[in-house]
């Protein structure tokens, strides 16, 4: 991007703004001073474990032109520009310097707890079977064109200097829709403001992150600022579509109808749905069912759909992207059914693993209280035989969660096996501990309904070797993700490639090492 000045990009932002110094050439906007070059613009932002703010210095040594923050600061070397929100200044100023992207583009966003990832993957490939040259930025990867980028270990929405630039990309490869997933903490700190929403997407709003958020209320509210910002989203030649599409079977219904003025359309099991199934048949390949609903326009209509994903609680988000693409853009039928269809599963969400066992093994992302149940739920539908969970809860996260994972699974697996999901620096013997109490609350035995393992190769491979015909193991939790934190440390670490492992072994068949974390055995 070629340069702008520092006069230029400030003038995109909301709200009053106090400037000393002179302007400046900006050559780029960045968050983290590490990766300040010359004539990087600096912004200083709050944050959980560190301030930005005691970086500047240090920004200023590795060549920043200039500097944003909060705070009032003594005399700098170059400009600094003070502002009242930093993090939404963030996001400004790198919609600033990319050209506002978003504005040239139909935006999209999806927020919710469970879901969101499936959810957006089937809204990106109806856009696509309808011929719109779309592109998506999930927690997973950023499609743009036919690059797939790579977005983190862990899943959060991408910064907003990255966002913009993945928007701007996308733009320059002519795009003209994406699909943004947003999640609570991308929304919370302003990640994803600038983004200029057309469409918001809500698939649910359950138990988690309680932790950042400390309520139910304040993490319901977050979600929702996905809907409040659709009001302030300017028109654009690229989109005649606006809304919101809210699921009528959610708590969050009712609160979320009152965020937006602009028009509404629902989905869901609840007779009161815009857009609703029937008919719904499900097996280990897919599911098979029948959305009725109305659209914008209050025109019926009836979709026979086929999809390739596994568990019941799919129709909730194939509904939701019925409704956003037929209800709210009238997408062709033909382009929906088949976007649906083309799909052919999303990495680490209910992914089977075959190596020719004679049981089901399968990875799921499941790690909040309402997801864990919906896939043991599924999987017992899938089996006749045993249902035998892998799992742990992560630390510096929602402690609540821990007890009401292990309740679940105790509740709806016939074999519980509890191990680590990046403990941090939290003892991983605690975090266990707390989930113990769990299982032990809903009648668990100790070494013979339930075990704790606190290696999560070890976990898997136990789980794999008790597997009788026609069981089904399910490791929970990670589903895609690539490692594992310890401490401050991240490790490789893949659950299909450890459940791969664990498969080859019992088999004595060709496959993958178990990888090694810092409890594996020497």
């Amino acid at each position: 991007m070629p340069d702008k000045t520092l006069s230029e990009l400030i003038q995109g932002l909301p709200g009053d703004v106090s400037i000393s110094g002179l302007d400046v050439a900006i050559s780029g906007v960045v968050l983290d001073s590490r990766k300040v070059q010359a004539g990087s613009l600096f912004v200083a932002c709050p944050g959980e474990t560190a301030d930005g703010h005691r970086y500047i210095q240090d920004a200023i040594q590795r060549g920043a032109a200039a500097v944003v923050g909060v705070e009032r600061v003594g005399e700098l070397s170059v400009p600094y520009v003070r502002v009242k929100d930093s993090c939404q200044a963030l996001a400004y100023l790198a919609a600033a310097y990319y050209g506002f992207p978003a504005r040239q583009l139909m935006v999209i966003g999806v927020t919710g707890t469970d879901g969101k990832t499936t959810t957006a993957n089937l809204i990106y490939q109806i856009l696509q079977a309808a011929g719109l040259r779309a592109g998506m930025i999930s927690t997973v990867n950023a499609v743009i064109g036919d690059q797939e980028l790579d977005t983190g270990f862990h899943v959060t929405t991408p910064d907003s200097p990255d966002v913009q630039r993945y928007l701007s990309q996308m733009v320059q490869a002519g795009l003209t829709h994406v699909v943004l997933e947003a999640t609570s903490h991308g929304l919370a700190q302003q990640r994803v403001a600038a983004c200029d929403f057309d469409l918001g997407v809500v698939t649910n709003i359950t138990h988690e992150h309680l932790d950042y958020h400390g309520s139910y209320q304040a993490y319901r509210a977050a979600k929702g600022l996905l809907f409040t910002s659709l009001a302030s989203t300017p028109d654009k030649a690229i989109s005649h579509s606006r809304g919101a599409v809210l699921n009528r079977d959610d708590s969050s219904f009712d609160y979320l109808y009152e965020m937006t003025s602009l028009p509404r359309i629902s989905y869901g099991f609840d007779a009161r749905a815009n857009v609703r199934p029937e008919q719904i048949l499900f097996d280990s390949s897919g599911l098979r069912f029948t959305a009725l609903g109305r659209d914008q326009d209050d025109r019926e209509f009836s979709l026979q759909i086929s999809a390739n994903l596994v568990g019941d609680y799919n129709v909730s988000n194939c509904l939701a992207a019925i409704a956003a693409t037929r209800g709210l853009m009238r997408l062709e039928d033909a382009a929906v059914q088949a976007g649906i269809s083309h799909l052919p599963g999303v990495a680490g969400r209910m992914e089977r693993i075959d190596l020719g066992q004679d049981f089901t093994a399968i990875v799921d992302f499941a790690h909040t209280p309402n997801a864990l149940r919906r896939t043991l739920q599924a999987a017992r539908r899938l089996t006749h035989g045993k249902v035998i969970a892998v799992f742990g809860s992560a630390g510096l996260r929602d402690r609540q969660k821990r007890r009401m994972m292990a309740e679940t699974s105790a509740e709806l697996a016939d074999y519980t096996i509890l191990t680590a999901e990046d403990p941090r620096s939290e003892s991983l013997e605690v975090i266990l501990a707390e989930m113990v109490a769990g299982v032990l609350a809903r009648g668990g035995l100790e070494a013979n309904t339930f075990w704790r393992i606190p290696d999560r190769g070890e976990a898997i491979r136990f789980a794999v070797q008790m597997a009788q015909k026609g069981d089904l193991v399910i490791a929970c939790g990670k589903g895609h993700e690539q490692s594992m934190c310890f401490g401050a440390i991240e490790y490789a670490w893949d659950d299909r490639t450890a459940m791969r492992a664990a498969l080859a072994e019992l088999l004595g068949a060709a496959g993958p090492p178990m990888p090694r974390l810092p409890t594996s055995a020497a």
